[in-house]
């Protein structure tokens, strides 16, 4: 079983001095991905099942944080950043977005309809309904794509 870890490691790419996970993390999370039980792993690596549990716990903070860190530095650099302020109508956003698109002449790759569900899905709770709960700051990269973060 550590023997198909490594080899998923080895297959995907995966360098421990690049990545934000370490070697073990990168492991168990290769082999959970394969359907491999917590205590199946570990097993194989010769620990407990509370420690892999850990591992993967940690593991998929760490993935979190990176993801966090992407969209912040994406949101940097979006030429368009549209602020959704708390207590606006899903249905107006798409306008906003349109407009300050245009402004800036660069194309969104989304209907209006797919725009709200696009923000909608990435806002998690601070859309609830029809209504931003949270302020919101949309960005759009120069190629076109949406990137939404809550505001502080």
């Amino acid at each position: 079983m550590i023997e198909d870890a490594e080899e998923i490691l080895e297959e995907v790419g995966f360098d421990p001095e690049a990545s934000v996970l370490t070697h073990r993390q990168a492991q168990v999370l290769a082999l959970r991905e394969r359907g491999f039980s917590q205590a199946s792993i570990a097993d194989a690596l010769g620990t407990s099942r509370a420690n892999v549990s850990s591992v993967e716990g940690s593991a998929r903070d760490n993935l979190e944080r990176a993801r966090e860190t992407i969209a912040f530095a994406e949101a940097l650099r979006a030429p368009v950043r549209v602020q959704v302020e708390a207590g606006t109508d899903l249905y107006d956003v798409p306008e906003a977005v349109y407009a300050a698109c245009d402004e800036a002449g660069v194309k969104v790759e989304y209907t209006a309809p797919d725009l709200m569900k696009v923000v909608s899905d990435a806002a998690g709770d601070a859309v609830t309904g029809r209504q931003v709960a949270t302020d919101l700051v949309v960005g759009v990269t120069s190629g076109g794509s949406v990137r939404v973060r809550q505001s502080d």
